[in-house]
Parts: C-alpha cells; structure tokens; sequence
C-alpha cells in the first residue's frame, strides 16, 4: 500500500496549527516552565514506571519512581547546591589573591616573552573590582530572600510552582500511556502509521539523548568531582560538577574541565606537579567516558550534531527563557528526525531522479 499523501488544503492546515502553537507557546512560556519541567520528569521516569508494572500495579509502581525522583532532587537542592554556592563564595573571596599570584609569577614571564611592559594592566583596579563583586555576593542571599519576601505575589508564585511540579509529575506519570494512546485515536487514520513511525523514531533520539546524556553528565561530573578533590583542589566540586554538565558537548567537557582545574590548581599551589594528578583525572574521566559510559547508557542513535546542540540550547534559551532551554534538546532532536525523514522522501522523489 502506497504511502498517504496530504491534500494542499491538509498541508497549509497543519502549517497554521504548528504556527498558531509556536506563538501560543511564546505567550505562555512565563506559566509553562513547571509543567514541562512535570513533562520532563515524567517522561524520564516513565521507562521505569512500565518495567515496575509487570509485577506490581501501576499505581504502586508511579508512587515508587515519583518518591525516587523527588527524594533524589530534594537531596540535590539540600546537599550539593548549598555546596556549590559556598565553593563560589570561596572563588569570589580568593580570587584577589588568584590575581596576586598571577601578576607576582605568571604575568613577569608572559610579558618577557611578548615584550610587553606589565604596567599597561591595572591589577590593583582588577583586585578591587572582585572585592566589590564579592561584598555584594555576600549579600545576595539576604537580596533575594529580601525582594521574594516583600513581594506578596512573587513569593505565591514560587511556591505555586514548587507545588505544581510533584503534582503534574505525579498525574503526568500515572496517565502517560492513556495520554499517548488518546493521542494515537485522534490521528487521522491515512497519515496515523506515519506519524507513529516519526514518533518512535523521535522517542528513540530523545530517550537515548535525555535519559542516556543526563546519566553520562551526571556520571561524570560525579568522577572528576571525586577525583580532583582527592587530588586536593580546593574548587573540586564547582569544576567537576561544571565539566560534567558540559559534557553534552563531545570533548567540551574535558577541554573546560582541564583548563579550568588546572588553571585553579596553579593559582592554589603555584607549581607545576599538582598538575599530574588533574591529567590523570581528566584522562580516566574521559576513557570511562568513551568506552563505558556513552555506549552503555547512550549509544550510537542520537543523530544530534554537537554545533546544533549548542544552537538549539541557546536559541531556545534566548527566545523562551528557562522553558525555551527545557525545550531545546526535546524540539532539536525531533527536528532532526522530521529531516531525515523529509531527505529520504526527497531522495526518493522524481523530482530528485528526474533531475
């Protein structure tokens, strides 16, 4: 049986309802935010949702991974955020000294070899600088705290959507499969195998990029944290936690992760040896990286080009705020799947044949 094709009238009728969603995200993308960050929870765990439902019912099996998940971000906000916020309160405060370093030893040899005089920088307006942005770091708790408190309806709306979130996961993961099946009705039946082929296509892409790349990042940002804090860097939590979150990237991980920590490990120590053990954490992160962790958890069918990630993450982040980001990867790589199917259909046109 040949493949379905849509009338002209069919065409510019999906083109307007994808118009006319487009916009209306981007009126609503201030109110969005808690429920695709419900979506995005729950479509994470709703694998392991349906593997719990062979031997229990679906109700205990939702109560199970939604306690998982919010007890584990619950950790995550208790525990490691307060860690790092004290690790950048750390950076802010030594940084003058970073400065003190760098024009005592580093900026004497650097200057000798470009021959140019050190006194064209002005390290004591630099010093300065970072204890004025330091003093009013310092303050910024209280600043929020202050303005969240003093303001009635900002402060309901952040709880409303501390609120929101549990409670759309929660419904969202108990309902997944009635809503993709009530999905499935609606389709018209000429083009329905069609888009499901798209749709399992997309979820393939999005399941190994989502669940894979987010247990690769989290792995290792985990290892270099571990590694560069046995290997005694001060700043080891704030400089593995940010490799591994830009691990999404191949190789830009390890390029900010390396460059980073050693740049820190020189300023802290002011010789070249500690640097040996930042290498061999970086090295052993990144050959986990590429022989275990990516074709264990993330495979060969993610079909994203690193440059589009990067596009999508500050497109999407640029147009729509904290909503467009959460949306950035989802959207990219269903787009790349609508691409490669609209290629083979051109391939195998006659107007490419015929050519």
């Amino acid at each position: 049986m040949g493949e379905a094709k849509m009338s002209e009238s069919q065409k510019w009728l999906v083109l307007a309802s994808l118009l006319f969603t487009g916009f209306l995200l981007y009126l609503l993308s201030p109110i969005l935010m808690p429920f695709f960050t419900a979506a995005l929870l729950a479509y994470l765990g709703d694998p392991l949702v349906d593997r719990l439902e062979t031997r229990m019912s679906r109700s205990i099996a939702v109560t199970i991974v939604f306690t998982v998940i919010f007890t584990l971000l619950t950790l995550l906000v208790i525990l490691i955020i307060p860690m790092l916020a004290q690790q950048v309160g750390y950076l802010m405060a030594q940084m003058p000294g970073y400065i003190e370093a760098i024009q005592t030893h580093l900026v004497p040899k650097v200057t000798g070899l470009l021959g140019v005089e050190q006194s064209l920088i002005d390290f004591e307006f630099i010093k300065s600088l970072f204890k004025a942005h330091y003093a009013q770091a310092g303050g910024l708790v209280s600043s929020i705290v202050s303005s969240v408190t003093a303001s009635g309806m900002a402060l309901l709306g952040w709880i409303a959507n501390l609120v929101l979130i549990p409670v759309v996961t929660f419904y969202l993961l108990r309902d997944w499969d009635l809503l993709i099946a009530r999905i499935d009705e609606l389709l018209p039946r000429k083009i329905q195998p069609t888009i499901e082929q798209l749709a399992k296509e997309s979820d393939t892409v999005l399941a190994s990029f989502l669940r894979g790349q987010f247990m690769v990042m989290l792995a290792l940002g985990s290892i270099y944290s571990l590694g560069l804090w046995i290997a005694g860097l001060e700043l080891a939590l704030l400089i593995g936690m940010l490799a591994g979150l830009v691990s999404f990237v191949p190789y830009l991980g390890f390029i900010v992760g390396i460059v980073a920590a050693s740049i820190a490990m020189l300023l802290q120590t002011q010789e070249l040896w500690p640097l040996l053990p930042v290498l061999i954490v970086f090295g052993i992160g990144q050959a986990l990286e590429g022989m275990l962790l990516t074709p264990l958890l993330v495979g060969d069918r993610i079909g994203l080009h690193p440059v589009a990630v990067i596009f999508a993450v500050l497109a999407g982040g640029q147009l729509f705020g904290f909503v467009g980001i959460l949306l950035a990867l989802p959207v990219a790589a269903v787009l790349v799947v609508l691409l490669r199917h609209a290629h083979n259909r051109y391939k195998s046109s006659s107007m490419f044949n015929n050519a």
